[in-house]
C-alpha cells in the first residue's frame, strides 16, 4: 500500500488578459562540390587552419572563418561572397558547398526518432552504419515512451541520442542536424503515425516535445543565456509536421493532396499548441511544415503560419524546413494557384521557408530572382538563418565539449539499459484479474511464448530506426525466468489462415503459464498507410481464444501497436488473467516485457490515447478535422476530450501492482481577479494481493474541466502530470503548480483564448479527487 498526498496551490498569474562591408561580384560561377566533407580526417570542421592551407587559402582573407566576430558578421561575410547561383544550392537539403570560398558540402537531413538512424534519402543520407558503425540504441518509439509519463524519462534519452548522434558524426557517419521529434497530435485512431507520436493530448505532446528537444540540444551550463541566437547546441533538432496533419493514405485520400479544414479554435487548442510549446519551452531550432493544405493554403506557402507566426510571434531561433519534396507537392498534386516552378519557390519563400527538403530550391531558384518573382535578399535571409544554426553546432569552429566522443560512447551498457528502462516504464498494465501478474518463477517453470511477435525484433523498433545495437525478443527475455516453448501461431501479424494456430494451442497445453504476443507492425499501421478498422488482423482473435480456452495455466495477452485496438473480447474472456500493451518498445522490447510479467518491474505506464470499439469507425470519416461533436451528421466528438461514447480503455489508463490512495492536503478553491476600467471581458456561449514490490510508480494525472454552462467546451483536458516513485508502505506529497491563463484556458469558436469565470473543476485521475474551483472578476474604477 502506497499514499500519495494531493496538493494543489494553484499559482495564478494574469498572463492571458490580454557599415557593411561591400559585396563581392563574381562574374564565374563556382563547381560544385560533390563529396562530403571527409570528418574522419583530422579536420572535424571547416575553419581548420590546415584544411584551408591544404584548399590553397589563406583563411586569414576570410572574416566567416574568424571566431572572434559575432555570428552575424561571419555569417554575412560567408553569405556576400557567393553567387546566386551558388547561394541557392546551399538551400536544398543537401547543401552543396562552394569549394572555391572553402565551404564544404553538408547534408541536412538526419532522423532521430527514438535513436540515430539511417532513414533518409537515398544517396544523400548523413547518417549511416557500416563494420565502423554497426548500430545505435534503438529506443521504444514514441507512443510507447509517451506512456511513461515521465519528463526526466523523455529528456535522458534525448541526451542519450545526442551523445550518440556527435561520436557517429565526429567519425564521419552522422551530421549534425535531425529532424525529430514528430509532435502531430492523434485526432484519429486509425492514423497509421500514432507509433511516432506522443498521443492525443496537445499538452502531453508539447512536454513531451520540449524535453526531447532539450536532451538533444542543450549543452550543459548555457541552457539559459540571454543571446539565443548564439546559444550552442549538441545537436538541432526539428519539431515536425506543421500542422493540421494526420492523415496520410486513407481510403484513397492521401497526404499530398489533402485540404485540412480546421476551426481556428481546433488549430489554437489542439494543432499548433505542441509547436508553440516546442519552440518557446524547447527552444527548438527548426520546425518542418507539411504536405497537405489548411483551409486551401499548402502549409509550406502560409505566411501567417510560418514567417508570421513561428518565426514572429514565437520567435523562433533556426530555419524551417518543408517535408520532402513539399514544394513540388505544391505544384504538382495541389496545383496551388497553377503556379509553375519558379512561382512555386517564391511563394514558399516569402513564406518564410529557409529549407527545401527537396531540389525545387535549388533547380528553380535562380530563375525565380532573374523573373522578378522573389528577391535574392530573401534567399540571404533563409541562409542567415541556416548559418546561424551550423555556428552554433561548432560545423565551422568544432566543438571541444564533445569532439572527444567515439564510437565507445554507442550502444554502451548505460544506454542499453537506458532502453531497457523505457521499455519497461512505458509497458501499460490492462487487465489483472484476482492479482495474476507478477508471476511467481518459482512456481512458472515453463512457459509457453506464442503468437505473431512472441520472436519479434524489426518489429519491435518500428519506423525511422536505424541498426539497433541488438535484439531481445519476447522469448529471449522470457528464457530468464524459465523454459521457453515457443510456436508463432500465425505467418506474420497479417495471419492470414489457421493452419498455424494448432502447435501453439499444443505448447499452451503443456506450460505453466502461456504468453500471447499478438498486435500490428508496419504492414497494418505505418507513415503513408492508415488503418480502416480497429480490430486485430487475419486470425488473430482466433488464435488468441483458442489458445486462451485450452491453455492449461494463466493466459497473458501481450499487444504490440501504437493505436488502439478493440480487444473487447480478450477484456471479457474469463481465461485471459493478464493483457498488456507494450507499443513498440525498441530493441530490448522482450527483456522488458518479461521484466514487468515476472515482477522485477512494477508497471506504472498510462495509455497516451483513447481505445476506441471498432464501431467508432463507422461513426464518422476519418477527414473530418473537428475536434467537437457534429451533431447534425451524427458524428462523435475526437480524444478524450470530446468524446462521451464507451471505450474499450479510455486515454490515462493503467493499473499497477500495488494500490495507492490519494488524499486531498492543501488547495486554493477560488482566483478573485480585478479588473480596472480598462479591461474588457467577453461573452461565451452558454447552453440551456499477496506480492507487494518494493516500491510502486504511479502517474498522476490532473485534469480540468470548464464551467459546465459553456456550450461545446471540452468535457475535461489534463492540465498536468507527475511521474512518482513511491515505497511500498511510504507516501508522498505531489506539488502541482497551475498557471490559470495557460492550464484553464477555454478556446472560444472566434479563435479567442479565454478565462472564463464561474465554477471550474479539478480532478485527479478519473475522479478520484476532485474539487470545484471559482474564478470570479470585479471591475474596479
Amino acid at each position: 500500500m502506497a499514499k500519495l498526498s494531493f496538493i494543489s496551490i494553484l499559482a495564478l498569474a494574469l498572463c492571458c488578459l490580454s557599415s557593411a562591408k561591400a559585396r563581392e561580384i563574381h562574374t564565374t560561377e563556382s563547381p560544385i562540390d560533390d563529396s562530403p566533407f571527409n570528418l574522419t580526417t583530422s579536420y572535424s570542421y571547416v575553419c581548420h587552419p590546415s584544411r584551408f592551407s591544404e584548399l590553397g587559402l589563406d583563411i586569414k582573407k576570410y572574416a566567416y572563418c574568424d571566431s572572434s566576430l559575432p555570428y552575424h558578421i561571419r555569417v554575412k561575410d560567408l553569405i556576400d561572397r557567393m553567387t546566386l547561383e551558388e547561394k541557392v544550392q546551399q538551400i536544398g537539403d543537401t547543401a552543396k558547398g562552394v569549394p572555391r570560398i572553402g565551404l564544404p558540402k553538408y547534408e541536412w537531413w538526419s532522423e532521430a526518432l527514438h535513436g540515430v538512424s539511417n532513414v533518409g534519402q537515398q544517396g544523400s543520407k548523413a547518417s549511416f552504419f557500416d563494420d565502423v558503425v554497426p548500430g545505435a540504441t534503438s529506443f521504444p518509439m514514441v507512443i510507447l515512451t509517451a506512456a511513461s509519463f515521465n519528463e526526466t524519462l523523455w529528456k535522458t534519452i534525448g541526451q542519450v541520442v545526442s551523445t550518440e548522434a556527435r561520436a557517429m558524426h565526429n567519425v564521419g557517419h552522422a551530421g549534425l542536424s535531425f529532424w525529430s521529434p514528430n509532435i502531430n497530435v492523434v485526432r484519429d485512431p486509425r492514423w497509421g503515425r500514432a507509433l511516432e507520436t506522443p498521443g492525443e493530448d496537445p499538452f502531453v505532446v508539447g512536454r513531451y516535445a520540449a524535453n526531447y528537444v532539450r536532451g538533444l540540444q542543450d549543452v550543459e551550463g548555457t541552457e539559459n543565456v540571454t543571446d539565443l541566437n548564439s546559444r550552442p547546441l549538441k545537436v538541432a533538432a526539428c519539431c515536425k509536421h506543421y500542422a493540421a496533419y494526420d492523415v496520410d493514405n486513407w481510403l484513397g485520400v492521401v497526404r499530398e493532396t489533402f485540404d485540412a479544414r480546421v476551426r481556428e479554435q481546433d488549430m489554437i487548442e489542439t494543432f499548433v499548441k505542441p509547436f508553440e510549446m516546442c519552440v518557446k519551452e524547447g527552444d527548438v531550432t527548426s520546425v518542418m511544415c507539411s504536405y497537405n493544405r489548411i483551409n486551401g493554403i499548402p502549409a509550406c506557402a502560409d505566411r501567417r503560419l510560418l514567417k508570421d507566426t513561428i518565426r514572429g510571434e514565437w520567435d523562433l531561433h533556426g530555419y524551417i524546413v518543408s517535408d520532402c519534396d513539399s514544394i513540388e507537392v505544391m505544384r504538382d498534386r495541389h496545383k496551388w494557384l497553377n503556379d509553375d516552378a519558379e512561382d512555386a519557390v517564391s511563394q514558399a519563400l516569402k513564406a518564410g521557408l529557409d529549407l527545401d527538403c527537396g531540389s525545387f530550391y535549388s533547380d528553380y531558384g535562380a530563375n525565380a530572382v532573374t523573373q522578378g518573382k522573389v528577391r535574392e535578399a530573401d534567399i540571404d535571409e533563409a541562409l542567415r538563418n541556416l548559418y546561424f544554426v551550423l555556428m552554433r553546432l561548432g560545423f565551422f569552429d568544432g566543438s571541444p565539449k564533445f569532439d572527444n566522443l567515439s564510437k565507445d560512447h554507442i550502444c554502451s551498457q548505460d544506454h542499453i539499459n537506458l532502453a531497457i528502462e523505457a521499455a519497461r516504464e512505458g509497458i501499460v498494465l490492462l487487465k489483472n484479474e484476482n492479482q495474476t501478474l507478477p508471476l511467481d518463477s518459482q512456481k512458472i517453470k515453463t512457459i509457453a511464448v506464442v503468437g505473431p511477435h512472441a520472436n519479434a525484433t524489426d518489429a519491435m523498433i518500428g519506423n525511422y530506426a536505424g541498426v539497433p545495437c541488438r535484439f531481445t525478443a519476447p522469448i529471449d527475455g522470457f528464457q530468464q525466468y524459465g523454459k521457453v516453448t515457443y510456436a508463432t501461431g500465425c505467418q506474420g501479424v497479417v495471419c492470414k489462415n489457421d493452419t498455424m494456430i494448432y502447435p501453439a494451442v499444443r505448447a499452451a497445453l503443456n506450460a505453466d503459464a502461456t504468453v500471447i504476443v499478438a498486435g500490428l507492425d508496419l504492414s497494418i499501421e505505418a507513415e503513408s498507410l492508415d488503418r480502416e478498422d480497429l480490430l486485430l488482423p487475419g486470425y488473430q482473435t482466433e488464435l488468441i481464444n483458442q489458445v486462451a480456452t485450452r491453455s492449461r495455466g494463466p493466459v497473458i495477452l501481450v499487444i504490440m501497436s501504437a493505436g488502439g485496438v478493440d480487444i473487447t473480447f480478450a477484456k471479457n474472456h474469463p481465461n485471459i488473467s493478464a493483457i498488456l500493451w507494450a507499443g513498440y518498445p525498441g530493441e530490448e522490447g522482450g527483456h522488458g516485457i518479461a521484466d514487468v510479467v515476472f515482477g522485477a518491474y512494477n508497471p506504472g505506464g498510462r495509455l497516451p490515447l483513447t481505445w476506441h470499439k471498432n464501431e467508432y469507425v463507422d461513426m464518422l470519416p476519418m477527414t473530418s478535422m473537428p475536434l467537437r461533436p457534429i451533431y447534425s451528421l451524427g458524428y462523435p466528438g475526437r480524444t478524450y476530450k470530446f468524446f462521451n461514447g464507451s471505450t474499450v480503455y479510455p486515454f490515462g489508463y493503467g493499473l499497477s501492482y500495488t494500490t495507492f490512495n490519494y488524499s486531498l492536503a492543501a488547495t486554493k478553491r477560488s482566483l478573485d481577479i480585478k479588473l480596472n476600467k480598462y479591461q474588457h471581458c467577453r461573452q461565451i456561449n452558454y447552453t440551456d494481493a499477496a506480492f507487494q514490490p518494493s516500491y510502486g510508480s504511479e502517474t498522476i494525472l490532473i485534469y480540468w474541466s470548464p464551467p459546465s454552462e459553456i456550450r461545446d467546451a471540452q468535457i475535461k483536458e489534463l492540465v498536468a502530470f507527475n511521474k512518482v516513485f513511491v515505497q511500498a508502505g511510504h507516501s508522498a506529497k505531489v506539488k502541482f503548480n497551475l498557471n490559470a491563463c495557460k492550464s484553464l484556458r477555454y478556446v472560444d469558436y472566434k479563435g479567442y483564448s479565454l478565462l472564463a469565470s464561474g465554477r471550474h473543476t479539478i480532478a485527479v485521475g478519473d475522479n478520484i479527487l476532485s474539487f470545484p474551483f471559482s474564478i470570479n472578476y470585479e471591475v474596479s474604477e
